[in-house]
């Protein structure tokens, strides 16, 4: 199955909680970005589940192609990821009968070898492909190009305080100002943003913004911390707050 990922014990999945300030407002209400999971084992079903309700997407599952055709019918999603080699109805018909709708992105799950696999289910119509095993940062990568292919953006505007984070175009406002954030730190703060109020161990917080297979120490974090609390400045650093013994939060 994928690797480089394993869900925190600490925060609880689903949607991200924001919270807001009187200086801004929040942004209209998005619809959450529905996700079809299709494959037959059951582990990578839970597995990419959960990570993506706990990214925020809507996800419905299905164990084979023909629960995901039914399932497509009802649920409209706007990405299936689909495994191609399947008992039954496989990936291959799955994609070639969905690949009629234009609003709807197929990213294929392949094993390593299987070439032809991959471009036969490119030349059925699907998006683009990871091979497994992958790394779930990859995975939500590949979700949000293939949703600007569809100009669907998918990404929100966080807000917590004075910050603004504009996942689209990967931009951090601090009272209207733009911050020049590191990726590293666009993607720390991004986290804590939207999990506001809630402590992250240091061990955690590298699971989830550097990845599981991060052979660094927790000082990592320490330094990231640092370096925003510095860019924040002396009005907000107090923002990034220190809980002894057991990690760090945000509070708005």
């Amino acid at each position: 199955g994928p690797r480089g990922h394993r869900p925190p014990g600490t925060p609880a999945f689903g949607p991200p909680a924001y919270s807001t300030s009187d200086r801004y407002s929040p942004p209209a209400v998005q619809q959450p970005v529905k996700v079809l999971v299709v494959d037959d084992e059951l582990l990578i079903r839970q597995f990419l589940t959960t990570g993506l309700r706990y990214e925020g997407y809507e996800v419905l599952e299905a164990k084979d192609g023909s629960e995901a055709l039914t399932l497509a019918t009802r649920f409209q999603p706007d990405i299936v990821i689909l495994d191609l080699v399947m008992p039954g109805t496989d990936g291959y018909e799955v994609c070639r009968r969905l690949r009629g709708r234009p609003d709807l992105a197929i990213l294929m799950l392949t094993a390593k070898d299987e070439l032809q696999d991959r471009v036969q289910g490119l030349d059925l119509g699907a998006d683009d492909y990871l091979v497994k095993p992958f790394e779930f940062e990859e995975l939500l990568s590949r979700i949000r190009a293939s949703l600007r292919r569809l100009n669907r953006p998918g990404l929100q505007t966080l807000v917590a305080g004075p910050l603004a984070i504009d996942e689209a175009r990967h931009q951090v406002q601090l009272d209207g100002h733009l911050l020049d954030l590191s990726p590293r730190e666009f993607d720390l703060l991004r986290f804590l943003v939207r999990h506001p109020q809630q402590v992250f161990s240091r061990q955690v917080i590298l699971d989830r913004v550097w990845g599981a297979d991060f052979l660094g120490g927790e000082g990592n974090v320490d330094v990231c911390i640092a370096s925003l609390r510095s860019k924040l400045g002396p009005e907000h650093r107090a923002m990034l707050q220190t809980v002894r013994s057991v990690g760090f939060r945000l509070s708005p």
